[in-house]
């Protein structure tokens, strides 16, 4: 087992560097650097146990951003860096399947296999419960683990036991980087055109604008955006959206830590269509900011549940051991000078929902008819026809 020493606590110093303007490091004749040094000596000289280096590093990484009680600020182990850098480009390499938690305690569900994966080709469908990943039993598997046990190196494979109708059957999958949708659509048999934007990572821009205008060419009344469970993303990519359907004006302002201020503007172009968007209490930062700026503008209504108030934006740095520090570096405000954090978006026309109902929605497996916020969205484009 690795022990400490002067040059296992580099990570806390090149964390606690890039964390100069929070954390006193120099004071007189004593640095945080210095403490931490001591500690570190300390638990390596007299501690009775073998500790793990690593892990004794990552949770005082992880202590260090806790401390400055920023809930947005976060530590990125270095082991769940590539995963972060994936879910930002909105990519990653696996099998192309989507489980939950099976009614058979044997394994989990399949709910979702995405067209082109390394599942649809060897052959897997739709409630095949996943029995045994590559030998490992999946009877108290989290999502969470299997999720982690599917990704891996591109090109390579992987076993699969699955239950399907009361058989046992043996697949052999290939792991191929697959793109995630960011945008998808559909026509309502009301005729409005719902848009569900998955976040505002790479490819939000494209994928959105080539909706709203398919959208339109199919004679749509108006457009219902779905940014419910949107985490949010790059502000390039909000602003970009944002500038597509919004006359000129001011669409959005970041303050930085420094006093720098940055205001972004739409031009004339614009689009000309009633909108509605939908939103809940896990719609974050550019999601927030997106239905504030329709709002403001007064060309959508906001339905469903307050938002979360996220009006920070963070900023990611990597440090030497391939760990990652992202941390607060300013705040966001409406088009109207307002700041969201800590107080969200308030909807136009308030509709809770159950927890099932909530759970059903996340999962995309609510018919759009038994969807009540969707359906008040609905009403309110038809009443304002």
């Amino acid at each position: 087992m690795k022990k400490f020493g002067s040059v296992g606590s580099y990570v806390l110093v090149a964390l606690l560097a890039a964390l100069a303007t929070v954390f006193a490091v120099k004071q007189t004749g004593y640095s945080g650097s210095q403490k931490l040094n001591q500690l570190l000596s300390l638990i390596d000289e007299r501690f009775i146990e073998d500790v793990d280096t690593a892990e004794l590093e990552d949770a005082a990484a992880e202590a260090m951003i806790k401390a400055t009680g920023d809930q947005w600020s976060y530590y990125i182990p270095a082991s769940e860096y590539p995963a972060h850098v994936e879910r930002s480009e909105n990519a990653y390499v696996g099998v192309g399947i989507t489980i939950v938690v099976s009614e058979d305690p044997a394994g989990l569900e399949i709910v979702g296999i995405s067209d082109g994966g390394g599942a649809q080709e060897a052959g897997l469908q739709l409630h095949d419960v996943l029995i045994e990943i590559d030998g490992q039993s999946c009877a108290e598997m989290s999502v969470s683990d299997a999720g982690d046990l599917v990704r891996g190196e591109e090109g390579t494979t992987m076993d699969f036991t699955v239950s399907r109708d009361g058989e046992q059957m043996k697949f052999t999958v290939t792991r191929k980087r697959m793109e995630t949708p960011v945008a998808t659509y559909e026509m309502l048999s009301s005729g409005y055109g719902l848009i569900t934007i998955e976040n505002f990572e790479s490819r939000a821009t494209t994928e959105t604008v080539s909706a709203i205008e398919t959208l339109m060419e199919q004679g749509a009344k108006g457009l219902i955006f779905d940014l419910r469970f949107n985490p949010g993303g790059y502000k390039k990519e909000l602003v970009q959206i944002l500038d597509y359907l919004l006359p000129e004006g001011i669409l959005f302002r970041s303050e930085f830590y420094d006093g720098t201020v940055e205001v972004d503007r739409s031009d004339a172009d614009c689009v000309d269509i009633p909108m509605a968007v939908l939103v809940n209490q896990d719609s974050y930062s550019a999601a927030e900011f997106f239905a504030a700026a329709l709002q403001e503008y007064g060309v959508a209504q906001v339905v469903g549940q307050q938002t979360s108030g996220k009006g920070y934006f963070q900023s990611t740095f990597r440090l030497q051991d391939g760990s990652a520090a992202a941390i607060s570096v300013g705040k966001y405000y409406t088009p109207n000078g307002v700041s969201l954090a800590g107080v969200g978006v308030t909807p136009d026309i308030p509709v809770e929902v159950d927890d099932k109902t909530y759970g059903a929605i996340y999962f995309g497996i609510l018919e759009p008819e038994e969807d009540e916020q969707l359906q008040a969205a609905v009403a309110a484009l038809e009443e304002g026809a």
